[in-house]
């Protein structure tokens, strides 16, 4: 019997982000779903949108220039990911390691600040 053994970089077994920038984005953070299907967002979707994550809808992060960043959770620190919940429909500048794959853009959150909008 002859047995093969596939030995993998131990990067390749974890979730490096070593090959992605760190970056801050500023934008709303949005329920996607909501988002996508008929452009709400904002102030008067908030309480929608905080139930849809909190029903597991993905978030994402809205730039003044209508890019969509999907937020995803840092595996090594995930507080901010989960912080981010309570900010729907908010303004936040939020640090991580941005990433593009298959035209999906992405954020890997590893901290964020509110951002105060001029009323």
């Amino acid at each position: 019997m002859l047995a093969v053994l596939l030995v993998l970089p131990i990067a390749a077994l974890g979730h490096e982000m070593a090959n992605h920038k760190p970056a801050v984005l500023t934008g709303e953070i949005v329920d996607t779903g909501c988002y996508l299907g008929h452009a709400a967002r904002g102030a008067q979707h908030a309480e929608c949108a905080m139930k849809c994550v909190n029903g597991g809808m993905p978030m994402g992060l809205l730039t003044a220039k209508g890019a969509v960043y999907l937020i995803t959770m840092n595996h090594d620190n995930p507080d901010a990911f989960n912080k981010l919940k309570t900010m729907v429909g908010k303004t936040v500048a939020a640090t991580g390691a941005v990433m593009t794959r298959g035209g999906m853009k992405g954020i890997d959150v590893t901290s964020f600040k509110p951002v105060v909008t001029p009323s």
